[in-house]
């Protein structure tokens, strides 16, 4: 790190490797060692300034130390347990992580060949990208709404009631759904009723039952996902818009010719990192909301996974997630490829 003081003994370190290429083969020794000592005080330089400029930020460290933290223990710690998946373990022996017998892929041979395998990835994939290809289009047109609208007061109620849903946890969500969807006291079975129409268990039905989930989940999060994009938009530059409008472009045209290419690579990136996340198709929202009426259509990989623990199938269990992550983690390098490749904006 050359930085002040520092750049005088890099350019004296130079200039001595310099000196010794061309020096002769007795002027070598008495160089080398001049170099040597002077390499150890760069160092030690270096190492004063690192640490000056620790203290100097120590309560931006401070702040990141407790993530840090969280991270280590819930996130890094545990992968250890992680071998379960390629073990015969068994919690009622008491013998341990490392007790199990060795058996390789059988766990995951097992999951994959699994009667429930494809309805699992066809279920995971249907909430995964249906959440995806509802949630993030609107998120992106509700910022842009946001940005666009000139009326101070009515942008922040929006921008607050878009937001509030995002705090409410999926029991209270499903509380709220249950009042809206109820055969018996729902309002729009009230409705249909009022219609001459026959009540319907929306929940338990599964035509309506994945409309349900990503819809709800959109309703719930496109305000809190719209937060990103509004802070790119706020990074446009004004003399853009001021330009546009002297050539005569309405407001569509500024859209699309400014705003979204503007924001483009902050689109890409959010796309990256949901696509990391795919085979999280969202499993609070789904214990919630699902039945064993709906299990053909509301069981994903995270579900099973949780059914398989309180199962006693630990080691099953394990493999599917583990699976899960492979999966997400090849998905995001795949992707991050074809993004750097095509447009030109990428997470890495």
């Amino acid at each position: 790190m050359r930085t002040g003081k520092n750049y005088q003994l890099g350019a004296e370190v130079d200039d001595l490797k310099k000196r010794l290429k061309e020096s002769s083969p007795e002027e070598k020794e008495a160089v080398s060692k001049q170099l040597k000592a002077k390499k150890a005080e760069l160092r030690k330089a270096e190492n004063r300034y690192l640490l000056a400029e620790i203290n100097r930020h120590k309560y931006i460290y401070l702040l990141l130390f407790i993530p840090v933290v969280y991270y280590f223990i819930f996130k890094y710690i545990p992968l250890w347990n992680g071998q379960i998946a390629f073990r015969d373990f068994i919690s009622l022996k008491k013998t341990g992580i490392t007790g199990g017998k060795w058996v390789g892929l059988k766990n995951f041979k097992d999951f994959i060949s699994s009667y429930y395998f494809w309805s699992l990835i066809r279920n995971t994939l249907m909430y995964s990208f249906g959440k995806l290809l509802v949630s993030l289009p609107l998120s992106i047109l509700l910022a842009i709404a946001i940005y666009e609208c000139t009326h101070k007061a009515l942008r922040k109620v929006v921008q607050t009631l878009s937001y509030l849903p995002h705090f409410l946890s999926w029991v209270i969500m499903y509380g709220i759904l249950l009042s809206l969807l109820s055969p018996s006291e729902g309002i729009f079975n009230d409705i249909i009723k009022l219609f001459g129409g026959t009540p319907r268990g929306f929940l338990t039905d599964t035509t309506a039952f994945p409309f349900i989930v990503i819809l709800s989940d959109a309703w719930k999060e496109i305000g809190w996902s719209a937060i990103i994009f509004i802070a790119a938009l706020m990074g446009i530059d004004g003399s853009l818009f001021e330009a546009a409008i002297v050539e005569g472009a309405n407001s569509w045209q500024r859209v699309r010719y400014i705003t979204l290419p503007s924001i483009k690579p902050v689109i890409v990136i959010v796309l990256l990192m949901k696509i990391g996340t795919i085979l999280d198709a969202g499993f609070n929202q789904l214990y919630m909301l699902y039945s064993p009426a709906v299990y053909s259509v509301g069981d994903i990989i995270d579900t099973w996974v949780y059914r398989g623990t309180i199962q006693g199938q630990f080691s099953l269990a394990t493999a599917a997630g583990i699976f899960k992550g492979i999966i997400g983690m090849t998905l995001l390098f795949i992707s991050n490829w074809a993004s750097r490749k095509f447009t030109e904006s990428s997470l890495f």
